[in-house]
């Protein structure tokens, strides 16, 4: 995951360097030529007898070449001893054409519009006016800012998962919602053996009491991991069952419980209303929405649309294995404000990875971006 936003965001820090030199390159044979030429214009003064008779100018007009050439001669000289001295200026120009293919990049990569347009605004920022240095390369500047960049944007609402869970009163609830068809049975399997890892007991509640099929799916996945399934009849009560496994979880000290719930559409009134019973009967710590990596801009549409209807506390992607771009995972966390805090990266109940921004960075940009 997250190869085609390396390849895009390299591919602009290339372009920045490259046009950065060439820039540099031509003011400084400008300016070498600019004193070539006062040179020899000072020595045809000497040679001559006489001064030549001055053409009559406006004085104002005059004036303000006169102005407007020193000061490009200021600027142009400055950049030029820098040049000479290993140190260049960023200038706004030198960014505009590199920016503008990131952001169409950024865009064909799955990157959501306001979230590709935040990117390469923060990347104008950090870089126009900076003054580089030998030891400092363009490249290792245009690679730290590339770094902070994303960091601000997928690092939106994180917060420690294992710390909350540690902190929270026991046992803790966490609801998992969504679409039909993106994972959240499997996802609660791979959390529950997530956290039997880490010293927590679990119980599994299917509040998923409409869909056929879909307690015989949730009981497969509770005996090969050996845990306590809580199920009613289909069609019961979803906030029901899941009451009855924070109960069954009082009475058997077990830490934490887990439920599913039906998949959904933002626009189903009578489903999202089962949600709003959950939330009221049951009071859950955590509610986690699940959906695939690889459904790029559907992905980032729903789990805004899922967070306006039902606020979500955090993301889990499925699939993240099979998507080489990474565009959705950085578009949900910035649209919603709410942290993408796990993948899935595989089929077996182990391949649950938890999501660490400062990793992703190192991942996407290099390791000098930290």
């Amino acid at each position: 995951m997250f190869d085609g936003l390396k390849e895009k965001l390299g591919r602009f820090r290339e372009d920045v360097e490259e046009e950065a030199e060439e820039v540099e390159e031509a003011e400084a044979d400008a300016e070498t030529g600019e004193t070539a030429e006062g040179r020899g214009a000072e020595a045809g003064e000497a040679d001559a007898g006489t001064p030549s008779e001055p053409a009559e100018t406006d004085a104002s007009e005059t004036a303000a070449a006169d102005e407007s050439e020193e000061g490009n001669k200021q600027s142009l000289s400055q950049r030029a001893k820098l040049f000479a001295t290993g140190k260049a200026i960023i200038e706004e120009e030198e960014l505009e054409e590199p920016l503008e293919q990131l952001e169409l990049s950024l865009l064909q990569g799955d990157v959501e519009m306001s979230v590709a347009g935040e990117i390469t605004e923060r990347l104008r920022e950090e870089l126009v006016g900076q003054t580089r240095a030998q030891v400092q390369t363009g490249e290792v500047m245009v690679q730290r800012a590339i770094g902070d960049a994303l960091r601000e944007v997928i690092g939106v609402g994180q917060f420690d998962f294992e710390e909350r869970i540690a902190q929270a009163d026991k046992p803790v609830t966490i609801i998992f919602t969504g679409v039909n068809g993106v994972g959240k049975t499997t996802t609660i399997a791979k959390m529950s053996r997530y956290l039997e890892d880490r010293g927590y007991s679990t119980v599994l509640a299917n509040g998923d009491t409409y869909r056929a099929g879909a307690n015989e799916q949730i009981e497969e996945h509770a005996e090969a991991l050996d845990k306590k399934i809580i199920t009613h009849e289909q069609g019961g009560d979803p906030a029901a069952v899941i009451y009855d496994a924070v109960e069954y979880a009082k009475a058997h000290d077990v830490d934490v419980v887990l439920g599913d719930t039906a998949g959904r559409l933002h626009t189903s009134k009578d489903l999202m209303a089962q949600l709003e019973k959950i939330d009221r009967v049951v009071d859950p710590d955590m509610t986690l929405f699940v959906d695939e990596a690889v459904a790029g801009q559907d992905a980032t549409n729903r789990a805004k649309q899922f967070n306006d209807a039902a606020e979500i506390d955090g993301v889990v992607l499925t699939k993240a294995d099979a998507d080489s771009q990474g565009g959705a995972a950085v578009s949900i966390a910035h649209v919603t404000g709410k942290p993408i805090l796990f993948l899935g990266v595989g089929q077996g109940y182990e391949d649950l990875e938890r999501f660490d921004p400062e990793e992703i960075v190192r991942r996407v940009v290099g390791e000098d971006a930290a």
